[in-house]
């Protein structure tokens, strides 16, 4: 568990260190304050930390069978397989006699990357990393692989979508679906936002889920109706993670003109307070709700742009110094992680964290 504490504590204390540092500057400034090799180093750490776990995850041994079922395939053979992407990892991985080390650690740096790029690209990007690991991080990336590279290329995607680059966008998300084909379904999102015309955003939201749903979905719908809605699977804890979506979603709608946000940036993000809140009462009526729930995993990186800006939010607001909301959203997730690590139903399947090459050695 003390790996899982110092994984939140580090970034944590450094947004603290960052804000005793502050001289009036604007807050997107704290990029330019922080050097770059912190950010390459958190990058590695994360990586390393997700790579060498060691039966450490939800679908762990699932992972490691779809491993044995690649022995001897061909490439050829490999691109066509369902998620060709993260096939492809494991196919390079046995090539390279990495084993399933090598697939988790590939799968991780993408992932890292995905995200360091997102955080640094908020006004306070320190805060944001410590409020991606007690879910995003932990659970996701070390617990559903192939939806956490899936979720790590989509940050990549909101990054470029945030500076009008709806080409590089949809270029990350197609690649995110090789992955995770559910990652299609944030392709609308980049006519939405970007589109001025809304003739326009609708045509160019249905034609880019309809190239995306035929070219990763067609084959596989009915597989994926079959497992999550009429088998009526439920995750257990959906409601709570649903919610955790919804508390950034309302504080956004209520609050959204205090956002220091540019007009695109404003509209992609109520899209996203939009489909949590209708997320969350899609659960209540669904009889699957980890149809759901799954679906929400792309809806994470709201959290982190919501508390990120919303210290800056609350100081104007209720006129009080930033330190205080800033130590609430840290109180806040510190919380969530204890309460997971520690009552959760599946996090017996996280713990101990387990590092394979110190368990190699001894």
């Amino acid at each position: 568990m003390l790996t899982y504490w110092l994984m939140f504590l580090l970034p944590a204390v450094v947004a603290l260190m960052m804000e005793t540092q502050r001289t009036g500057t604007l807050p997107a400034d704290d990029e330019a304050e922080t050097p770059v090799g912190a950010w390459i180093a958190a990058g590695i750490v994360l990586t390393v930390l997700i790579g060498f776990r060691n039966e450490v995850g939800g679908d762990w041994f699932n992972y490691f069978r779809n491993l044995d079922d690649l022995a001897g395939a061909m490439l050829d053979d490999v691109f066509l397989m369902s998620d060709p992407g993260y096939q492809f990892l494991g196919w390079l991985s046995l090539e390279m006699d990495w084993d399933i080390f090598g697939v988790n650690t590939m799968a991780g740096a993408i992932f890292a990357i995905g995200l360091v790029f997102f955080c640094r690209n908020l006004p306070r990007p320190w805060l944001a990393l410590a409020v991606a690991v007690p879910y995003l991080v932990i659970v996701v990336a070390m617990g559903y692989s192939r939806q956490g590279v899936a979720l790590g290329l989509a940050m990549l995607g909101l990054v470029a979508l945030g500076k009008k680059g709806t080409g590089w966008f949809v270029f990350w998300v197609m690649l995110a679906a090789t992955f995770h084909k559910t990652a299609v379904l944030l392709l609308p999102l980049a006519a939405l936002a970007a589109a001025h015309n809304r003739f326009v955003a609708v045509a160019w939201g249905v034609g880019s889920l309809a190239l995306g749903y035929w070219l990763f979905l067609e084959d596989s719908v009915e597989t994926l109706y079959v497992n999550y809605v009429e088998a009526e699977y439920q995750s257990s804890g959906a409601m709570i993670r649903l919610a955790m979506n919804l508390v950034p979603a309302v504080v956004l709608f209520v609050w959204s003109k205090k956002f220091k946000f540019t007009e695109g940036e404003r509209r992609l993000w109520l899209l996203f307070a939009l489909i949590s809140l209708a997320l969350f009462g899609v659960f209540l009526v669904s009889p699957s709700s980890t149809a759901v729930d799954r679906i929400a995993l792309y809806m994470l990186p709201l959290q982190l742009v919501v508390f990120a800006h919303l210290p800056d939010v609350l100081s104007e607001e209720t006129e009080t110094d930033v330190t205080v909301p800033l130590l609430g959203v840290l109180g806040f997730y510190g919380l969530v992680q204890f309460v997971w690590l520690n009552f959760a139903d599946h996090a017996h399947l996280w713990l101990p964290y387990r590092f394979y090459p110190l368990e190699a050695m001894f």
